[in-house]
């Protein structure tokens, strides 16, 4: 029979299919493994629907076959196999899916699972070969026929001979090239691989005749070789299995082994969803971050499945950025593919699933919060930054996802705590939650406001990470609490009376402190007596929304730009012996007032952990004092 033309008869499209649609060439194993669990599951459908009971179905297999010598890789089945008319139709016509055509009239809840769609993958055969021959013969047919094809130039159909039904795809591998090495596709280890990792939960055996080295029997150096047949796929997928049938065992090893973790994951959550859209997922949080979790060059994502078959190894949309510590897996038959079943197309069921999985993920989190603190505390110190940067970004969009299972350091024995467990203990009399910035927990202890604050009774959250208070300003309030940063001017510890004696003696000082602030320059913009201190003499106090911490941070970022500064007053403590010595020298040696000024200025910066711009002056000045 003469060689016939593709009837989608552009050589464009043919090339399209053959080298632009799929990203990596290993897919094209995928495609043809695919293709023939679909001819399996087919034949299997049909002898049920005819009643007859000749072949059991664990006789149904997919083989694979090596022959290095001549550069040929088989695909068999023993599925439904095609006609001659079936060839024509569904091999000579680009995108004509004979599995999806067979899927319309399958009756919906039946077992079988067909995954093609679009009938174009296997065309990526010819990425890596330049020659295809498929042999096939129909389920009940006496003839068997030969399609054959070296790419654009078209096909031939013809008779052949062939004793059982199904279908055997022969691929003459190309030669390699400098660029792409063809010869791994004639090694059964590189086949081994991408039956692992794309089409491990195939329902039918995939074997394959693997080669065996061992020392020979009766000797101490004599190897010999053997072959024997090899299941490479494990067939059924742990997720698919009832809860009942794992072991912990069985998700820590299939954990480790998918994800290269030589630990096991800290939570499994493992769930069946159905109804709009079905689906089962299978998560895992591991107990520490991997290794570039915190740098530009991590992906987050789920592993997507579409029946068993791997369809995207890490589906970004299905997490948002603040739960991507978690791996793991989704499987649904429902999703719409694109017509390299590569990636998704925009669908709103993918939205579903991903927004499904994030409420999912954070009620498991809050259980485990609730039941398992010490578990939970293990979590937060891997990841708990990462909620918090989520709380932060997107114009705290996420705050009320987030805002229960962030944990802060509190002066309230020094342990971890939730916002709910320090509004829980606030006194009657507190109205706001108190915080404070700096490295550590230690440096934050020695803040003269820190003494204060504890002294009325009042607890202090330690926010020693970068973003902390990024993320307590997006979140300004909790339970109707607003937030108090200690070093802020906000702090208000004084009674009614208490205030009305500070502003009256601050007005009394009114040229004292004009004089001191001249004195100290641009650097502060007021400088005033407070109650706030106990025994320190001074302290630094951030007016507006931008606080000390957070010029700190903003400044050591890449590009920042100086004027990104914090307003400072410099407080001086109104009950401290300096500010009668300051009052005292005003009227005799107004000089010495102003070296004073300088130095209690650079004192407190040192105590708020903030560098002093000029050093060597404020050495001079305290050697000259002494």
């Amino acid at each position: 029979m003469g060689k016939k033309q593709f009837k989608a008869e552009s050589k464009k499209l043919m090339d399209m299919m053959i080298n632009s649609i799929y990203t990596h060439k290993d897919i094209f194993l995928r495609e043809l493994i695919s293709n023939a669990s679909d001819a399996l599951d087919k034949r299997y459908y049909n002898a049920m629907a005819q009643g007859e009971t000749g072949m059991d179905r664990a006789d149904y297999k997919i083989n694979l076959a090596i022959d290095k010598e001549n550069r040929i890789l088989a695909v068999s089945d023993n599925g439904c196999g095609m006609s001659e008319k079936e060839l024509e139709t569904n091999l000579g016509t680009i995108a004509k899916s004979g599995s999806l055509d067979f899927k319309s009239g399958v009756e919906k809840g039946s077992e079988v699972e067909i995954i093609g769609q679009f009938g174009v993958g296997f065309y990526s055969a010819f990425m890596v070969s330049d020659k295809v021959t498929v042999v096939s013969k129909a389920q009940g047919s006496d003839e068997a026929f030969m399609w054959q094809s070296t790419g654009v130039d078209g096909y031939t159909i013809a008779p052949c001979e062939k004793d059982e039904a199904g279908t055997v795809i022969t691929l003459h591998i190309k030669e390699s090239t400098e660029e792409e090495d063809y010869d791994k596709y004639l090694g059964q280890y590189t086949l081994q691989q991408i039956v692992s990792k794309y089409s491990d939960y195939i329902r039918y055996p995939i074997m394959l005749d693997m080669e065996k080295t061992e020392l020979k029997e009766g000797t101490e150096d004599e190897y010999e070789t053997t072959t024997e047949p090899t299941q490479l796929n494990s067939m059924v997928p742990l997720w698919r299995k009832s809860k009942s049938e794992i072991t912990d065992e069985d998700y820590e090893n299939f954990y480790k082994s998918k994800f290269y973790d030589y630990e096991a994951p800290l939570k499994t959550i493992h769930s069946k969803t159905e109804g709009q859209i079905s689906y089962d997922a299978l998560l895992f949080i591991p107990k520490h971050p991997s290794f570039d979790y915190y740098s530009k060059d991590f992906e987050k994502g789920l592993q997507l499945y579409t029946n068993g078959v791997v369809i995207m190894e890490k589906c970004k949309e299905l997490l948002p950025d603040y739960f991507s510590f978690v791996k793991g897996l989704v499987d649904s038959a429902d999703l719409t593919l694109n017509i390299s079943r590569e990636t998704l197309q925009h669908d709103h069921l993918l939205k579903v699933i991903a927004k499904n999985i994030e409420k999912k993920i954070k009620s498991e989190l809050e259980k485990m919060l609730r039941t398992d603190r010490e578990k939970y505390e293990e979590f937060f110190k891997a990841f708990g930054l990462q909620l918090k940067y989520g709380l932060y970004s997107d114009y705290g969009r996420n705050k009320d996802t987030l805002k229960d299972l962030i944990l802060f350091v509190s002066s309230n024995e020094k342990k971890l705590t939730s916002l709910s467990e320090y509004v829980d203990r606030m006194p009657e009399s507190q109205s706001t939650i108190y915080f404070a910035t700096g490295e550590t927990v230690d440096k934050i202890d020695l803040l003269p406001q820190s003494d204060s604050v504890k002294a009325k009774g009042y607890e202090i959250l330690y926010c020693t990470d970068d973003v902390d208070e990024f993320a307590i300003q997006m979140l300004h309030e909790y339970n109707g609490k607003t937030f108090t940063n200690i070093c802020a001017g906000g702090l208000d510890l004084d009674t009614e009376e208490e205030k009305e004696t500070l502003k009256k003696e601050n007005e009394a000082a009114k040229e004292i402190l004009d004089f001191m602030k001249e004195s100290i320059g641009e650097a502060v913009s007021e400088v005033r007596f407070t109650n706030k201190l106990k025994n320190h003499p001074v302290c630094l106090t951030s007016e507006g929304m931008m606080s000390l911490g957070m010029e700190k941070v903003l400044s050591a970022m890449p590009g920042a730009e100086m004027g990104m500064k914090a307003t400072v007053v410099l407080e001086i403590n109104r009950n401290h012996q300096v500010a009668e010595k300051i009052k005292a020298l005003y009227e005799t040696d107004k000089d010495k007032v102003a070296k004073y000024a300088k130095i209690l200025y650079a004192q407190s910066c040192l105590i708020a952990g903030k560098s002093i711009e000029n050093p060597t002056e404020y050495s001079e000045l305290v050697c000259e004092l002494m």
